[in-house]
Order: C-alpha cells, then structure tokens, then sequence
C-alpha cells in the first residue's frame, strides 16, 4: 500500500473513530436550523440534549433568527417558478448563507458543537407524487461550517410510501410528553397527539402563510397580535367555501404545501372582493375552527410557531375549545421547530428511527438524513 492510501486510510479510521466517540457522548451539542414557509428568516438554535432515565432533556443555550434580506426573499418565495438551472444554483447559494451563518453564530457565541441538523426550505412538497425537495445543499453547510451537517430528513419516508411529514411529531412526544396536545402555528398548522400509544399527526390547514399573504396586500409583514383582523368582519360565504375544501374531508395522514395554498386556498381568498379586514377576519375564524374539529378529548394543548402570537387568533381558538391553553417561554415559541430538527439530527446521528408511520403513513419507520462530513 503506498503512503497516499496509508493516509487515506488512517483518515477513514480517524473519521470511524469520531463517530463512534460522537455516538458514545452523554451530553449533545448541535445547531438546528430552521427556515418555514412565511419566510421569517433562518432559525439558528444551539441545542444541548442528554438522557437521563429513559427521558430526554434538553435546553436552548443559544437562539436567533438571521432575518432574509429582499432579494432572498423575493428569490425564495418564487423559486419553483424558476428553471432547473437557477434551482440547482439557489440550492448551492442557499447552502452557503446557512453555513456561513452558522460559522459566525457559533464565533459570535463562542460555542462548540457536535454537528448541524438542517431542515432546509422547502420548495416542492407533492408526497402524491413521490416528490419533495428542501434547498439548502448539506455538502455546502458542511463545508462553510467545518462542521458534519445532517439534512434531507424527507427523502426516504417519501421514498416509503410516505408524506415525507409532518417530521416533527417524533420530536414532541420525546421531548414534550407532558402535553395532549402539541399544536404549531407556522405557515400551515399542525398538530400532534397520542392515541391509545400511537402517535398520530397531521396538517391541519394554512395558518400564518394566508394571513401574510393578506397582510401584504396592506405593506405590512404581518397582522401583529390579529388587529387587522379583529377590525374586519366575518363574511359566511367565503367561510364557508374555505371550510369545503376537499383537503378538510380527508382522513390523516395528510400534509399540505405551498403548492396547494397557491392552487387552491389563494384562488378562493382572492375570488371574494371585499375588504382585506374582513378577509383576515375570516381566516382566523376559519383556521380556529379547523383546529378546533381536531382537539376531542380533554388535556391541554401546547401552542408554538410565529401564530402563538397572534392574541385575536388565540382568543378565537379559546372561544371553541375549553381545554387549558399553554404558550410556553418566547425560546420554545419561536424555536421549538429548530429544537426539534436539531433533536431529529441526533436521532439520525444514532441510528434511531426520527420518521413515525403512523404519522405520515409511510410502510414502517425510517431513520430519515443525509449525513455530509469535512475533513477538517
């Protein structure tokens, strides 16, 4: 073997040895990152987790959202319109703001972590058609960061038969046991609850990505704590042509995309000529009511994502369920999803299934993630 091999060698062994050391720690440090639909900007949390007695526990050390600037916004928010040229560039480019991100939060903080777990952006999610697609090239963050990254969590579950999410329901029963119901309010809600043991889970319709959409229309980013909406007036008929929509007929599991809110939900909303008031009124009352066909037996529901503070929003879900509403410290509000990617890396990481069947119907459990390493 000439000396070339022998050091490729040695590294390959060095690297084998790093997982394994990795895999045997007690205690985890690892950057979850986080971007949504309503295109708020890149979550970064610095997650530790340890198992003590067969519970997990975690803390957020370190949190922040690295706001998008116009033009990525604007490159995000219509990159499925784009050429497959211009996908694969935004994909690499995209890669390299989250690792660079990452490389000065982690200089900022003065922190060192085990790895990076990344969710990515979505830009196409048609489970029906076998297809999902997260931007955010992991080789890219890996390489900008110096750090293994673990990405592409939807892959093999839509590969599976599966609809490739919701991803976060493992996540709540493992690290938020204590909560009947775990409900996140990004740009399409979603819930998640155990049944007889099962863990099942779903979305349930568009939450935050109508109301900015509609707050837009005003020059606004969003309809801070509902005021616009309180202003409007409910208008019946477009309540009830929302509430008809077929995807509410549909048993779990289920998931939506972008792609529906812009095929069918948008059309609708934009089909009524009345004032944007009243059609954020009839949001709120519309997405209230839908989560509230959800919730059925008695608990608490624990409520996360950007919509948690939307007080009008809040206050209407009230009104149709009388279960103890909880909204947790602003970290987990604003960064449980990041937290739980971060959680789902680890999972991956250890070879442990991060991906539930019952959840999204796939033909058995997955250990979902790609996994990039550099060398140095």
């Amino acid at each position: 073997m000439n000396r070339k091999c022998k050091f490729n060698s040695l590294i390959f062994k060095l690297l084998i040895l790093q997982i394994q050391l990795i895999n045997m720690k007690s205690k985890y440090n690892i950057i979850g990152l986080m971007s949504g639909t309503s295109l708020d900007g890149l979550d970064i949390a610095h997650c530790t987790f340890n198992l003590l007695d067969n519970k997990w526990h975690y803390e957020i050390k370190h949190a922040e959202t690295v706001k998008y600037s116009p033009e990525w916004i604007l490159r995000l928010s219509n990159l499925e319109t784009q050429s497959a040229l211009e996908l694969a560039k935004t994909n690499m480019e995209f890669g390299n703001l989250l690792g660079n991100s990452c490389f000065d939060f982690i200089q900022k903080n003065k922190i060192s972590v085990d790895f990076i777990s990344s969710h990515g952006h979505t830009i196409f999610h048609q489970p029906d058609l076998g297809l999902t697609y997260q931007i955010g090239s992991g080789a890219s963050i890996a390489a900008r960061s110096k750090l293994p990254v673990v990405c592409d969590f939807r892959s093999l579950d839509i590969a599976l038969k599966g609809q490739g999410a919701p991803l976060v329901p493992i996540g709540d029963r493992l690290l938020f046991p204590e909560h009947t119901y775990r409900l996140n309010l990004g740009g399409f809600a979603n819930i998640s609850y155990e049944d007889e043991n099962t863990t099942l889970a779903f979305d349930i319709c568009p939450a935050n990505m109508a109301c900015n959409y509609l707050s837009g229309l005003l020059n606004k980013e969003y309809d801070e704590s509902g005021e616009i909406a309180r202003s409007g007036d409910i208008n019946h008929l477009l309540l009830e042509d929302l509430n008809n929509l077929i995807f509410y007929t549909l048993s779990h599991p289920k998931s939506l995309g972008k792609e529906w809110f812009l095929e069918v939900f948008k059309p609708v909303l934009d089909r009524f000529s009345i004032s944007i008031n009243d059609k954020l009124r009839t949001i709120n009352e519309h997405v209230a009511l839908q989560i509230c066909k959800q919730i059925k037996k008695n608990g608490n529901i624990l409520i996360t994502g950007g919509g948690a503070y939307n007080t009008f929003l809040i206050e209407r879900i009230k009104t149709y369920s009388k279960f103890e509403i909880i909204i947790p410290s602003p970290n987990i509000v604003e960064y449980k999803e990041a937290l739980i990617f971060a959680f789902l890396g680890l999972l991956r990481w250890q070879g442990r299934a991060n991906c539930l069947k019952s959840v999204t119907g796939a033909i058995s459990d997955n250990v979902g993630g790609a996994i990039y390493r550099p060398f140095e």
